[in-house]
């Protein structure tokens, strides 16, 4: 009998393999919240690469307009130089045409009300860039992390087998690496040669 429950007790895990136990619990979840930054960083680049590519293609055709209209203008202003001769109607029809596309002009290059004047449009690709950049930015943060969690977390196991602290310790300082790397996929706090 007192072989029996010495296996028993040999079975039961020790109160060091519980705590390795708990530990390696807490890397999952850094690592679960390091893979879904990156996830997200990398679906929100993808999105803002495609919306700022949309956006400037918007502008250039818009700004292909502009210059379109401002020739139209430059040629009834030509006409009405070359043609002094040319009786006040019609004169006063290149007039008017000339003023509906200088209001086309100035609706082109500005639009605050839609949006879509190529001022605005200029504004709102540099920022979809630069929204696009930092979740570029972010995502290596988030894959090294993840990295170093995941050895962070096998080294963990294999010292609940071994017995060994040297390999606890090496999963420790992993650990901690990953989960500051993660933080700073969050932030950008800091900006790590190699990785920004």
């Amino acid at each position: 009998m007192d072989e029996v429950v010495g296996a028993v007790d040999d079975a039961r895990p020790s109160h060091r393999d519980r705590w390795i136990g708990v530990y390696i619990g807490v890397l999952a979840v850094v690592l679960a919240i390091a893979a879904m930054g990156g996830d997200n960083a990398a679906k929100t680049a993808t999105i803002k690469n495609i919306e700022a590519s949309n956006t400037w293609a918007f502008f250039q055709a818009k700004n292909l307009r502009r210059q379109i209209v401002r020739t139209q203008i430059e040629n009834l202003e030509l006409t009405l130089l070359a043609s002094p001769g040319l009786d006040d109607a019609s004169k006063a029809q290149l007039m008017a045409r000339m003023a509906e596309h200088k209001a086309s002009d100035s609706k082109l290059t500005t639009d605050p009300t839609s949006g879509e004047g190529l001022d605005e449009l200029f504004v709102k690709g540099k920022v979809l860039e630069q929204e696009r950049d930092r979740a570029m930015a972010q995502d290596p943060y988030f894959d090294y992390g993840q990295a170093l969690l995941q050895i962070a977390i096998v080294l963990a196991s294999i010292a609940i087998i071994s017995g060994g602290n040297a390999l606890l310790g090496l999963s420790g300082v992993l650990g901690i690496a990953g989960a500051l790397l993660t933080i700073n996929g969050f932030t950008l706090a800091v900006s790590i040669p190699g990785l920004s």
